[in-house]
């Protein structure tokens, strides 16, 4: 498995990585990790709970394990100053994580603030066909232009067949179509159109033959990853800083909107009680000026406003209260002499 075997290659060179499991489905892990999503998310217990298949409770598992990745991004960065390297294995299916929406969210997250490589690790005994090896390329580029960052293809298990064979049918396009002669289906008419649009492709990918089981390659590999890296810094950070930039942007225009909408709601209720004594003074100031100095008016307009403070306000019912009561009494007695000559 190239993830142990990566692990076991930085350990024995004193540098550990800080690896992370993104797939809730596996059984096993035959290498340490340090934040695994099985801990998070019951994947037996997401297919039970929403009555899904098999990909579709992996789908599920990811986006509630997406909705607290910020939590991870944390403990990734105090580890910084402490190991080089984040590994972090995904699940196998592409639909499953290259384009579904926890994985586009954690991808992002991750391209935004770290250096970010992508690698596709390809079975090279299982691509000797050219019809195979083309579907494998394929999948290559769509997880390239899906995930728009630094890409490796590490064709692994070459302790079985070499991937020489591989990288000469992506450098000369003539040795690829004799390979696909002998294919006589409608799939290699396909692979053969196919195979044009992908040359433009071959040229940026960087190809680099591992094998899991004997550790041969591996530092190939690394030497593909600093390249990457710089490949990163020097690319894709500027585009991502842009396109935060952009967001940004895009979301302080919002919020100026809304304030300007907010202005103006504020702004109408302020005309419509200008009637009311002192209101004058009042529309003088701006909605969030009114909202501000509500309940926290000056010196002055608070000796202007409570006057009625000096008032004394039981006398004042009372006065209120006489004559109402007075005029109660004598309708009274006249409804009840009324009543009496009758």
């Amino acid at each position: 498995m190239f993830p142990q075997r990566l692990t076991a290659h930085l350990h024995s060179k004193n540098s550990p990585p800080y690896v992370i499991n993104l797939d809730p489905a596996v059984r096993e892990l035959p290498f340490p990790v340090n934040i695994d999503i099985r801990d998070t998310v019951k994947y037996k217990e997401v297919m039970k709970q929403y009555g899904l298949g098999p990909n579709g409770g992996i789908v599920t598992s990811l986006n509630l394990f997406a909705t607290r990745f910020d939590q991870v991004m944390k403990f990734i960065e105090k580890r910084q100053s402490m190991s080089q390297y984040v590994l972090i294995d995904t699940p196998g299916q592409i639909e499953v994580f290259t384009w579904s929406a926890s994985g586009t969210i954690i991808t992002e997250a991750l391209a935004s603030s770290f250096p970010s490589v992508v690698v596709y690790v390809m079975d090279t005994s299982r691509s000797n066909s050219p019809v195979t090896f083309m579907s494998n390329m394929l999948y290559a580029c769509s997880i390239l232009y899906k995930t728009k960052l630094p890409f490796i293809v590490a064709m692994n298990k070459t302790d079985i067949i070499d991937h020489s064979f591989a990288v000469e049918w992506m450098q000369d396009f003539e040795t690829f179509h004799d390979a696909l002669s002998q294919e006589t289906t409608y799939v290699s008419n396909l692979t053969r159109s196919m195979s044009l649009v992908l040359d433009e492709f071959y040229n940026s990918l960087k190809v680099v033959g591992v094998s899991a089981m004997l550790g041969t390659g591996l530092d190939d590999f690394f030497v593909q990853v600093s390249k990457a890296v710089d490949e990163y810094e020097r690319d894709y950070r500027p585009e991502y800083e842009r396109l935060k930039e952009t967001l940004e942007r895009e979301q302080s225009k919002q919020q100026r909107e809304q304030l300007e909408r907010l202005r103006r709601d504020m702004g109408a209720v302020a005309v419509e009680s200008s009637s009311l004594p002192g209101a004058a003074d009042a529309s003088a100031l701006g909605p969030s000026d009114l909202i501000l100095t509500r309940g926290t008016l000056d010196k002055e307009d608070e000796e202007q406003d409570s006057d009625s403070d000096d008032i004394d306000h039981e006398v004042a019912e009372e006065r209120c209260e006489e004559p109402a009561f007075k005029n109660f009494m004598q309708e009274t007695r006249m409804r009840y002499q009324s009543r009496s000559g009758h």
